[in-house]
């Protein structure tokens, strides 16, 4: 409630954590002298957020000591700020045990903004999540915001023919390039909002894809691939149809490499292994 830049920042941390050792909250164990951990990742580098996660782990220590894993905080976390933004509820499985290893190196395996839809599609192959998986989860762009650093190579010097990207609507594109080398908002601070509604869960991400409007390659490339296109269309349509399968997705990906009683843990601190 008091920060709605909370919302997009742990549903981001969800899906870096599953997409990498499964969900097993590996992404918020803190680096040692010995180790380098997910969140010192270059891909993880801007995630924020980590006190409310350790607010509500405090909180449940207190009461009902090593019984709810970090894991399960962190998933029904990221179905809460989705439900708290406009968006769909679902019932999050509970039971995931935490890991005990974390390697920044592993975060190399997290999808990157250059990456094509071949690319895309072959990384959520591998994590056993099809096309549709794909552009549903990425709806989760409906909230939040992308830094010039991940979409300025659509605006300059694009290929040895465009200067921009041409699959970009031409005056949004020269307005983004204002934003990112005018010199009074040059900074590691500078960027756009992934949607026009960036507080709000809607459907309005993929409506900015069919005018052309994506901010990173990554999303619009959803829009000009033929074994995507017609999703995008689907839910610019039919906001339900996208809450549906968004949440349908999301329990997915909630799924992924989860920790039985013998490989994992519950941490009493979401930072370090007992």
């Amino acid at each position: 409630m008091r920060d709605s830049k909370v919302a997009p920042r742990l549903l981001r941390m969800f899906f870096h954590d599953c997409f990498v050792r499964g969900c097993d909250a590996s992404v918020l164990l803190d680096s040692t002298d010995d180790n380098v951990a997910e969140k010192d990742g270059p891909p993880n580098m801007s995630l924020r957020a980590y006190y409310v996660i350790d607010q509500a782990k405090a909180r449940l220590e207190a009461d009902c000591p090593r019984t709810v894993s970090c894991a399960d905080i962190v998933a029904i976390a990221a179905r809460d700020v989705v439900n708290l933004s406009g968006g769909p509820y679902w019932d999050v499985f509970k039971g995931r045990k935490d890991g005990k290893v974390s390697r920044a190196n592993e975060t190399l395996l997290l999808p990157t903004p250059s990456f094509n839809a071949t690319k895309l599609i072959q990384t959520f192959s591998k994590k056993g999540l099809g096309i549709k998986d794909l552009v549903t989860l990425s709806g989760g762009h409906t909230l939040g915001f992308s830094h010039c650093s991940s979409f300025e190579a659509r605006l300059h010097r694009f290929s040895d023919i465009f200067d921009m990207d041409p699959s970009m609507d031409f005056i949004f594109a020269n307005m983004l390039k204002e934003k990112c080398t005018n010199k009074h908002h040059r900074d590691t601070t500078s960027g756009y909002y992934l949607d026009s509604t960036s507080a709000i869960f809607d459907n309005e991400y993929y409506k900015r894809l069919v005018a052309r409007k994506g901010v990173l390659a990554t999303d619009q490339v959803l829009y000009n691939d033929y074994r995507s296109k017609f999703l995008v269309e689907s839910y610019a349509k039919y906001e339900t149809l996208f809450f549906m399968e968004f949440a349908a997705s999301m329990i997915k990906l909630g799924n992924l490499g989860v920790n039985s009683h013998y490989h994992g843990e519950v941490r009493t601190n979401c930072r370090s292994v007992n």
